[in-house]
């Protein structure tokens, strides 16, 4: 488990980090925009990933989105994110493979070098 994904905090001192009433983020899990870790007494913990989702959430309630609205733009703020981070695998990949390619050139050039 992920540094920013471990559970840290109850709910009633995320309501007041956020200053939100604690049955908000309770209808906001309900709707699935949130979904904080359960302890084996079903206690719910919130991450600082949650949080910063749950800032999110309420910056675009704030703006008079709707509930609908919040939904749409957050899937499609994680799936950008997700697109973001295989992109940087993905140039990581190719980095590495030019990186390699280099090598082979300059191994391929001193082994001519030496013929001549």
């Amino acid at each position: 488990m992920s540094k920013d994904s471990q559970p840290y905090f109850v709910i009633s001192v995320v309501s007041k980090m956020l200053d939100v009433h604690p049955q908000t983020i309770r209808h906001y899990e309900r709707l699935g925009l949130i979904s904080p870790h359960r302890t084996e007494g079903n206690m719910r913990l919130y991450s600082r990933k949650d949080i910063e989702r749950l800032e999110q959430i309420c910056s675009f309630t704030n703006l008079g989105v709707n509930l609908a609205g919040v939904e749409i733009i957050v899937s499609l703020l994680e799936k950008m994110e997700t697109a973001k981070e295989e992109m940087r695998k993905e140039m990581q990949k190719m980095t590495d493979e030019i990186v390699k390619l280099n090598s082979e050139l300059d191994k391929f050039h001193r082994q001519n070098q030496d013929k001549e």
